[in-house]
């Protein structure tokens, strides 16, 4: 196993195989969807909030 150092912390195509399999371990063939689904709905509300953070430290100055 070779540190990841010298990866400079980038995952290569095994490293990202065997992640997705373990995700389809873990939570099924039927969930990934809706836990993609999920996690793209939370980053968009995350967006929104940093805009509107952005927004009223400008009206603000």
């Amino acid at each position: 196993m070779t540190p990841l150092l010298v990866y400079g912390g980038m995952f290569g195509p095994t490293e990202i195989i065997l992640i997705i399999l373990v995700v389809i371990l873990l939570f099924g063939g039927r969930k990934i969807p809706e836990l993609m689904k999920g996690i793209g709905q939370g980053m968009k509300e995350f967006r929104k909030a940093s805009r509107a953070e952005d927004t009223t430290d400008d009206k603000k100055e």
